[in-house]
Formats: structure tokens, C-alpha cells, sequence
């Protein structure tokens, strides 16, 4: 079993204060004189330009889900071919420290031997049931446990389907038909949600998606994220007519913007003062910046939340759950209907349960913490070193970073950024065995398995990489 340090707390945003940049500084000495990365040579791929080449012919764009395909970075995709720890491996036998991690869910490590054995064993006791089976009430047990709001759950098959399952609840409790959402903020490929969803949508330049009737986001209402007069204005305007607010508590599929308390805090209100529902969605927070998610860490409860990716421990889940008034009025035991095929699936229950219980474990958090702080502080002060206008943050296992001048703190801020040095910057990670997310518009991922060593190498590469740029 792996021991982690408990001597951080958990979410210390980047600072940039003198104390902070001389130790970061101090540790950047320290790193270039004991860590020496490869030189950088063009990366074998030829098997990877095999694959994806007949993976046109079949799939579109040759993946089977856009951003993926590396097309805002440059080249082409790797293709994976094993993956273990914090390391993914390549089928030219390249070997990347990954900052990705399936976009989330490996948060204890890939193919963590834990989580293995426990889906082994299930695996001999069947895949699937389309049944009740005890392992779902086990894991809704442990999440209703540690997510505030919860007080009951339906698990589903994705974040996608979580989002608009609660957004039909959201209308079916309140009568209401309008949802207020915020630029930049992605809740899924639904028709109501591709309203400036940023992450894939921003990543390939498309303002929104072809084949979205008018009809399906008339009642999709925007506004602007950490700007309160922008959601009071929205409210004004349709007073009495919003069914929910839906928001990322930490977007992440705008690159990485923490949001102000009072912003959610606000939000919150002004909601409650209007008879709105008020949900986060999780899929992507919940579980890595806090045990009880991103309502726990900033304090602040809503009616509703979707969860995702973490309590999946890997495999294909979703759910969302909320106040118990509310969720009675989920089939059977009310008129909203929602159903699945493989929802709360034995395998995702199974993997979902043991990757919770690593996360329970002392040092867990502070772990995450640890060297996720080091490896952005890390990468802002190489950017700075070699001259770039550079600015990003970190809660706990989650981080970003753009290159842009000033503070990002909305989908409008991040669209400043300098998306064709990220691209340069992206592929010299990569040639230095590091694999980071093929966006500008997509924040990153620290686990478990991440050791001081990596975030070492890591460092040292981006050091390189930046002063190349």
C-alpha cells in the first residue's frame, strides 16, 4: 500500500508572492541539477500513423470523440496501447508521464492492482445483470455519505446522461421549461447544453453544433462565469420562468478556472430567491478536489448534483442525485422518466467502490496536493523564467495553466490565450515523455500513483520546452 504525505492542505491556490517564487525557484535549481530529461528527438510513430490512419476509414475523424484527435495541438494522436500507474505507454513503445488520466477517473493510478483484483473477481460473478444488484446500494451508501446535497441517487451510464436527465428533473419539479448555464462551462453533448460549452466545442472552433434545432436551446439562457450582475440581469429578464442553474463548480472544460465563493454563493441565492434549482455538476470535480467534492471544499450545498468519471473508478458511469423531494419525483417513484440498460452496472459499481475506499485513506488529499502544487508552480515559474505571460491555479489533483497576460476567470478570459504556443508547447511535452491534454481548453489531472520523481521530470521538460518556445 502506498503511504502518502499528510503534510499539505488540500486546495492551496498558486500564489505569486516573493516567498513562493523563491522557493520555486530554489526547487527549479535543485531539479535541473539532479534530473536530466531525454534529449529531444522526433518520436517513433510509425505504428500510431498505421492505426490511425485506417481508424479514418471507419471512425469519424478516426476517433470516437473529438478532441482526441489532436487537431488544435498539431501531428496526430498517439495511440495508446497499455497504461499503468501514472504512465501510459504508446504501440511504438514510447513510454509519456500522463497528466491526463482518462480525462479524470484514474485518480488512484491507471490499472491500479486494487481496483483489478476487486473487477477480476467480479467479472466471474457476471458483467452485467439488468438488475437490482447489492453493489449499487453499497456505492450510493458511500456517496450519499460524503457528497453534502445527496440524499438520494440514480446512477447512469455517463456525465452526458446525468446532465440531461437532471436537467428533465429540473423542469418536471419546478414547472419551469428555461435553464440558465454558464460560456464556457460543457455538461454534455445533449441538444439543450451545446450553448457555448466550451471544452470540444471551443477546442475545434465551432460556435456550436450543426443539427440542433432552434427549438432545443430557445430555453437555454447564458450568462457569464464569476460575474454575478450577469446572473441577476439573466434572472430580471425571466423572472419566474428558470427551471435551474447548472454550472461547473471548477470549470475545467474551459482550461482551469476556479471560481470566488461569493460567486457561488450568489448564484445560490439569487436562485432560492426565485424559486430556481440550483445544480452543480460534478462529473468532473467530484471526488478529486475534496472526498465530498467542490460543495464540500467551497461550503456551499445545492439542490442538485451530477457526478461522474471518479466513481467509475474507469469504467463507463454517471449519476445524479440530490434533495430527496426532488428525486421522488424520478420513475417509478414519480412521473419524470429516465432508464438504462446497464445503469449501476456491477462493474462500475465494483470499481467505483474500491477507488472511493483508496480515497479514504489517510494522505490521500494531501498527496494530491503535494504534487500537484510543485507541478504548476513548477510550469508557471519555467514560463516566466523564459520570458512567456503565463498565469494558471490548482485545487487539490486538478490544474491548468494559459498563455495570456492577467487573471482567467471566465470562458472569455481563456479565449485570449495564445492557443498556437500551446500547441508548440503541447508537442515538446510530448517529445519529452509527457503526455498532456491535446487542448488549450482542457485542465489536467494528477493521481495517486504520481510520485516526486515525476513531477521532477516534468518540471525539468517544461523548463526545456518553454525556454524552446
Amino acid at each position: 500500500m502506498q503511504t502518502f504525505s499528510q503534510s499539505f492542505v488540500i486546495g492551496t491556490p498558486v500564489c505569486t508572492h516573493t516567498q513562493r517564487t523563491r522557493r520555486v525557484r530554489h526547487r527549479a535549481q535543485r531539479i535541473n541539477a539532479t534530473v536530466a530529461t531525454e534529449p529531444r528527438t522526433q518520436l517513433k510513430t510509425t505504428q500510431s500513423e498505421k492505426i490511425f490512419k485506417e481508424a479514418q476509414t471507419m471512425l469519424p475523424g478516426g476517433v470516437n470523440s473529438p478532441v482526441r484527435a489532436f487537431k488544435s495541438v498539431g501531428g496526430q494522436p498517439i495511440i495508446f496501447d497499455s497504461v499503468k500507474g501514472s504512465k501510459c505507454y504508446d504501440v511504438d513503445g514510447n513510454e509519456y508521464i500522463d497528466y491526463v488520466g482518462s480525462w479524470g477517473p484514474a485518480i488512484v493510478g491507471h490499472a491500479n492492482d486494487e481496483v483489478n483484483a476487486a473487477l477480476k473477481a467480479q467479472v466471474d460473478k457476471g458483467t452485467s445483470f439488468g438488475a437490482p444488484c447489492e453493489l449499487e446500494n453499497k456505492l450510493a451508501r458511500v456517496v450519499i455519505d460524503r457528497v453534502p446535497c445527496l440524499e438520494m441517487v440514480r446512477f447512469v451510464n455517463s456525465g452526458t446522461e446525468a446532465c440531461l436527465s437532471v436537467l428533465r428533473l429540473m423542469r418536471a419539479f419546478t414547472g419551469r421549461n428555461k435553464l440558465l448555464k454558464f460560456s464556457g462551462c460543457y455538461h454534455g453533448h445533449a441538444d439543450s447544453f451545446l450553448v457555448q460549452a466550451g471544452s470540444g466545442v471551443a477546442t475545434l472552433g465551432l460556435p456550436d453544433s450543426p443539427g440542433v434545432p432552434a427549438a432545443s436551446t430557445a430555453a437555454t439562457l447564458t450568462a457569464q462565469y464569476n460575474n454575478l450582475d450577469s446572473v441577476r440581469d439573466v434572472f430580471a429578464a425571466n423572472k419566474g420562468e428558470i427551471a435551474g442553474v447548472i454550472l461547473e463548480p471548477v470549470v475545467g472544460n474551459s482550461g482551469y478556472i476556479a471560481p470566488t465563493k461569493e460567486f457561488l454563493q450568489g448564484i445560490q441565492d439569487i436562485a432560492r430567491e426565485d424559486g430556481a434549482l440550483l445544480c452543480f455538476d460534478e462529473v468532473m470535480t467530484g471526488f478529486r478536489i475534496a472526498k465530498g467534492c467542490a460543495q464540500e471544499y467551497f461550503g456551499i450545498t445545492p439542490d442538485l448534483t451530477t457526478l461522474g468519471k471518479v466513481i467509475g473508478g474507469g469504467l463507463p458511469v454517471g449519476a445524479y442525485g440530490g434533495r430527496a423531494d426532488i428525486m421522488k419525483m424520478v420513475a417509478p417513484s414519480g412521473p419524470m422518466y429516465q432508464a438504462g440498460t446497464l445503469s449501476g452496472n456491477p462493474l462500475a459499481m465494483t470499481a467505483g467502490l474500491k477507488t472511493l475506499e483508496i480515497l479514504d485513506r489517510p494522505g490521500a488529499y494531501e498527496h494530491l496536493e503535494k504534487v500537484t502544487g510543485r507541478l504548476i508552480e513548477g510550469i508557471l515559474q519555467a514560463g516566466r523564467d523564459a520570458g512567456h505571460a503565463v498565469t494558471g491555479g490548482h485545487i487539490s489533483g486538478m490544474y491548468g495553466f494559459f498563455f495570456v497576460d492577467g487573471e482567467v476567470s471566465n470562458f472569455e478570459d481563456a479565449a485570449k490565450q495564445d492557443t498556437a504556443k500551446f500547441g508548440r508547447w503541447h508537442r515538446g511535452m510530448l517529445e519529452r515523455g509527457i503526455y498532456l491534454a491535446p487542448s488549450a481548453y482542457e485542465a489536467g489531472f494528477t493521481s495517486l500513483a504520481h510520485t516526486e520523481e515525476d513531477i521532477d521530470k516534468t518540471i525539468a521538460a517544461a523548463r526545456e520546452v518553454m525556454q524552446s518556445l
